[in-house]
C-alpha cells in the first residue's frame, strides 16, 4: 500500500490518518462493519473539503477499503471503537462532512408490512403494547421471545446509535398499538444505543438530525424525518432497564406495562410525556386498526403437488454448511450441471440478498424455497444437527 506521509498533514487529519491506519492493522477491525462503515463515510465526504489533506486521506481511504475482509459482523462491542471515534474527530472540526455520511440507502423500508423495516428481532403479537429492545444482548432476545411474556408485540437487539435508532423509530410509529419501550441488556460501549435512545425520546433532535444531549459516536438520524421523531415521542415511554437480563423482571415489568394500558381513543390526550397534560399516550386496541386492517380477507393456502413446480430457468442452487467455520457455502448450477458461481456467507440473510440483488434466480417460488433451505442450513450450524436440503 501507498501511504502517504501524513506528517505535512494539519494536526487532525494527521490524528484521524494515524488512527484508522492502526485500526487497519487489527485482524478485527479489517471484518468488522464500524470499519467497513466509516471508510464508506470518509469517501462520501471527503471530496466536499476542497484541501489537499483531504485528497491525501481519500487516497488512502480508499485503498484501505479495498483490504477489508469479508464483514463478520456489525460491530465487535469494543470499548474504544477506532474508525467511528476517528470520524467523530473529523466531523467535529469539519461539520459539513456530516451531511454527506450516514446514507438512507442502509436502510430498507417496506410500507405494505410490518414492521416495514427489516431486522434482527421477533415479532409475537403485532397488536401488543410492549416493544423491547435488548440493545446489544443477543441472546436476551432470544430468551425473551421464546418466554413469550403477556403484552410483547416485538423484540430486537439495538446495537448503533444511529441506523440501529431510525428502524425503531419507523417500526414503532408505523403501530400505534406500541406505547412502551423498555431498554434492557448491555448497552454499546461506545455507541451508547440505549442511552442515546433515552436522550432522543427526553430531548429529540436539531436541525441537523442530531439527537440532542447523546454521548454516542455518531448519534444522527439519516432514514426518519422530524415528524417522525416528534411522533415517536408523543407515542411511547421508554422504560429504562439497561442493563438488566433478568427474563424474570423483564417479564414481569411487560404485563404490569400491558395491564396499564387502556384500550381508549388516542384522541383522549394530546400524547406527549411532559406536563403539558395529565394523560399518559394510550394503545389503539385491534379494534381501532385501520379498516384495512380489520377486513383484510383470510385466504386458506392451496396444497400443491411436486409436479406443479416449475423450474427456475436461472439455474439449481446447492447448499453446504460448513460447521467448522460457521459459514454457508452455496453453490450456483445451471441445468447442464456447470457449476456457475460460489457464494459464501455467514448468515442466511446476507446470501440470499445477494443472489436476489444479481438476480441469479427468476422464480419467486424458487426465492422462498431457497430462503427456506437457507433459514434450515444456518438453523443446522447452530444447534447441531444434520442438514439435508429439501428435493423442491
Amino acid at each position: 500500500m501507498s501511504i502517504i506521509h501524513n506528517t505535512a498533514m494539519n494536526p487532525t487529519f494527521k490524528k484521524v490518518h494515524s488512527e484508522i491506519r492502526r485500526g487497519m492493522r487489527l485482524s478485527k477491525c479489517i471484518k468488522c462493519g464500524c470499519m467497513k462503515g466509516t471508510l464508506e463515510n470518509l469517501k462520501a465526504s471527503l471530496p466536499l473539503l476542497k484541501i489537499k489533506d483531504a485528497s491525501e486521506l481519500l487516497q488512502n481511504v480508499n485503498e484501505w477499503y479495498d483490504q477489508l475482509q469479508p464483514l463478520e459482523y456489525p460491530c465487535f462491542g469494543c470499548k474504544f471503537c477506532i474508525p467511528p471515534e476517528a470520524m467523530t474527530l473529523l466531523t467535529a472540526k469539519y461539520p459539513v462532512l456530516a451531511s454527506a455520511t450516514l446514507s438512507s440507502c442502509e436502510m430498507q423500508v417496506d410500507e405494505s408490512s410490518w414492521p416495514p423495516v427489516e431486522g434482527e428481532y421477533t415479532v409475537l403479537d403485532r397488536s401488543a403494547p410492549v416493544a423491547v429492545s435488548t440493545l446489544a444482548s443477543a441472546k436476551l432476545e432470544e430468551k425473551l421471545a421464546k418466554l413469550k411474556p403477556e403484552g410483547l408485540c416485538i423484540v430486537g437487539k439495538t446495537e448503533t446509535e444511529n441506523i440501529g435508532i431510525d428502524k425503531i423509530v419507523k417500526n414503532v410509529i408505523s403501530n400505534p398499538s406500541i406505547i412502551s419501550l423498555i431498554l434492557a441488556g448491555k448497552d454499546t460501549a461506545g455507541h451508547q444505543s440505549g442511552k442515546t435512545l433515552l436522550a432522543l425520546w427526553e430531548s429529540g433532535v436539531d436541525g441537523n438530525m442530531r439527537i440532542i444531549g447523546s454521548k454516542g459516536r455518531r448519534p444522527i438520524l439519516k432514514n426518519v424525518s422530524k415528524a417522525d421523531v416528534n411522533k415517536f415521542r408523543k407515542q411511547v415511554t421508554i422504560e429504562d432497564m439497561i442493563g438488566s437480563e433478568n427474563t424474570r423482571e423483564l417479564s414481569k415489568k411487560i404485563r404490569q406495562l400491558s395491564r396499564e394500558a387502556a384500550p381508549v381513543s388516542t384522541s383522549a390526550a394530546c400524547g406527549c410525556h411532559s406536563s403539558c397534560c395529565d394523560t399518559a399516550p394510550v394503545a389503539m386496541p385491534a379494534a381501532a386498526l385501520p379498516v384495512s386492517a380489520r377486513t383484510t380477507p383470510m385466504v386458506k393456502a392451496k396444497k400443491f403437488s411436486k409436479s406443479s413446480i416449475k423450474l427456475d430457468k436461472g439455474g439449481y442452487f446447492v447448499i453446504l454448511p460448513r460447521k467448522k467455520s460457521g459459514d454457508i457455502l452455496v453453490e450456483h448450477y445451471s441445468y447442464d450441471n456447470k457449476l456457475l458461481r460460489k457464494i459464501e456467507g455467514r448468515n442466511s440473510r446476507d446470501i440470499y440478498l445477494t443472489i436476489i440483488k444479481n438476480k441469479w434466480l427468476t422464480d419467486l417460488g424458487h426465492a422462498a424455497y431457497l430462503g427456506k433451505e437457507l433459514a434450515r442450513a444456518e438453523l443446522s450450524i447452530k444447534k447441531g444437527y444434520k442438514f439435508v436440503q429439501d428435493g423442491a
